[in-house]
């Protein structure tokens, strides 16, 4: 068991996570390529995004990542292991602090803040993030909440099988 506040053990079953415990991700550069890509996935071509001369003269005086794009590559970046990590249960309480502009690098800060248990097979882990970008300000603040696989793992053999009711997330 890890000591309460120590740091997150991604492949760990629920009744071995501990509230407190902290953790901290890799870095993504948001580039571009990934706004026109999101712009086009989701059809928001909104011009503070997808038209520099209209954004020079916004707000930001630039074009900037999409919010949701910003939690989206957030939750990525979190090293869920498959046979942990059920599902994403609930986004919630996302607050954008500051713009993230194109070029900038992002990552997370986190904590697990609630462990409720659900049945005999998953528990709800509650995460707080903190998304920063490369000189460490709060880009945006947010709650994830996931279902986590209790007890041992599954073999090797059958990871992701349907019929373990197991749908990566």
């Amino acid at each position: 068991m890890s000591a309460r506040g120590g740091k997150v053990d991604w492949s760990a079953p629920f009744e071995r996570l501990d509230a407190g415990s902290r953790f901290r991700t890799r870095g993504r550069t948001v580039t571009e390529s990934d706004v026109v890509s999101f712009a086009a996935l989701t059809g928001d071509w909104h011009p503070q995004h997808a038209d520099a001369e209209w954004a020079a003269q916004s707000r930001f005086g630039e074009r900037i990542a999409h919010g949701m794009l910003i939690v989206s590559y957030a939750v990525g970046l979190l090293a869920f292991d498959p046979e942990r990590v059920v599902a994403l249960r609930r986004v919630a309480d996302v607050v954008f602090k500051r713009p993230l502009k194109l070029g900038e690098t992002i990552t997370v800060d986190g904590k697990l803040v609630d462990l409720l248990a659900l049945d005999d097979d998953v528990g709800l882990v509650g995460c707080a993030l903190s998304i920063l970008n490369q000189d460490g300000a709060l880009v945006c603040r947010a709650r994830l909440d996931v279902i986590w696989r209790r007890g041992e793992p599954a073999t090797a053999t059958e990871p992701f099988s349907r019929e373990r009711g197991v749908v990566p997330c």
